[in-house]
């Protein structure tokens, strides 16, 4: 993959969006790697937490929400305990997630329209995410 950046590209408009869902400073991670070396799901993720990070900051906006990682994400807080900078990557991959299903036409997920097969591969992460969000 073949990163151009730009002051437009690093300092534009996915970042503003994601920092402004997630709530979260992306450019606080200086990719120590912590995060991705706790990650239980880790494992089973196209990236690493923290290269999802990287691609945000670097506003490359296809690559980000195109990547599974952010469905994955088990939303375990491991990355939120052993970072060192604070940042909450749960909220971040929250954040990318939202912003994937905007993308995509969808505003959230209407359950009842899934199949029962779908319903068996649904991400538990899917109802944790907006668990956190709506009572914290």
């Amino acid at each position: 993959m073949r990163v151009q950046l730009s002051r437009q590209s690093v300092q534009g408009e996915f970042l503003r969006q994601v920092e402004e869902a997630s709530g979260q400073n992306l450019y606080a991670c200086y990719q120590c790697g912590k995060c991705s070396a706790g990650c239980p799901s880790a494992f089973a993720m196209d990236l690493l937490p923290n290269q999802v990070i990287r691609l945000v900051q670097l506003g490359q906006r296809e690559e980000a929400l195109s990547s599974t990682t952010i469905w994955l994400c088990a939303a375990c807080l491991a990355c939120l305990a052993r970072c060192p900078k604070g940042v909450d990557l749960a909220r971040i991959m929250e954040a990318l997630r939202e912003l994937a299903m905007e993308e995509r036409g969808e505003d959230y997920l209407d359950i009842g329209r899934l199949t029962p097969a779908e319903l068996v591969e649904f991400p538990q992460q899917g109802s944790m995410g907006g668990l956190r969000k709506y009572t914290r």
